[in-house]
């Protein structure tokens, strides 16, 4: 049955972050997930992980300043070294958390570099970081992203990402299936899904348009989930949406039961 993690970044955001922790225990989940851990205090996070008995299953590490557009460095060949080290520095954190899996993001194409170094870097990049990640117990994951929001983002496309994903052969490599980002590109989300399974590592959803909860746009999310609990996934779904109105009226479409599964 299809796992559910409640995003700590995009939902509760009626209360600061520390206290989203609570609110979602309250709400009936027993996993979340969220974007930055190095802009918050990692200890905090902890004590209210076991406090409300949550578990933490994706976090991103560190990928420069989001806000200002910045996106991770995983194609940059200039940033190697950076990289290598925020994803150390996440995993040194992951390990301590009890996360198992990462998020790192691809990165916007730097100015005067060939699609093909750029590949060669993600692949590259990643291969040398899945032992490091192996040690902790982690899976690295990888994610597509809109372009209209994240206009220079390398990894555009859900098929870019998985010939990486297999490219680099590594069973702790994976990609990271967001519906709203890949509705937004290119739609067919069930074929997708089950197709290519074996290689995904984590679901996320949000609604289009508006990147609203599941039943306010244009996606019939009743249909994905049971497509990709019938192809055999075992991974979690993050709800990585923005509520349209109080978070916890968004979940009317989530059964509390459904929340509460580990």
């Amino acid at each position: 049955m299809t796992r559910y993690a409640a995003n700590l970044t995009m939902l509760f955001n009626e209360v600061p972050f520390l206290e989203r922790f609570e609110r979602a225990a309250a709400a009936g989940f027993r996993a979340v997930e969220f974007l930055f851990i190095h802009t918050v205090d990692a200890g905090a996070v902890e004590r209210e992980l076991k406090r409300h008995g949550l578990e933490l299953v994706l976090f991103d590490p560190e990928g420069g300043d989001f806000a200002g557009g910045d996106r991770g460095y995983l194609c940059d060949p200039a940033r190697r070294d950076h990289l290598h080290t925020t994803i150390q520095d996440a995993a040194t954190v992951a390990r301590r958390l009890g996360c198992q899996r990462l998020n790192v993001l691809a990165g916007n194409r730097p100015p005067g570099v060939s699609e093909r170094i750029l590949r060669r870097t993600v692949v590259e990049n990643l291969k040398r970081a899945a032992p490091l990640a192996r040690e902790a117990s982690i899976t690295i994951l990888v994610e597509m992203l809109n372009t209209w929001e994240s206009p220079r983002y390398f990894l555009d496309r859900l098929e870019l990402g998985l010939d990486i994903v297999r490219e680099v052969g590594e069973t702790n490599v994976r990609f990271q299936y967001d519906c709203y980002h890949i509705q937004r590109m290119e739609g067919q989300l069930i074929e997708g899904l089950v197709r290519n399974v074996a290689w995904i590592g984590h679901v996320q959803i949000a609604d289009v348009p508006g990147r609203h909860e599941p039943g306010t746009g244009e996606i019939h999310y009743a249909n994905v989930l049971a497509a990709l609990d019938q192809a055999g996934y075992d991974g979690y779904v993050g709800l990585e949406y923005r509520p349209s109105a109080k978070t916890e009226d968004s979940f009317a479409w989530l059964p509390r039961e459904a929340r509460a599964r580990r």
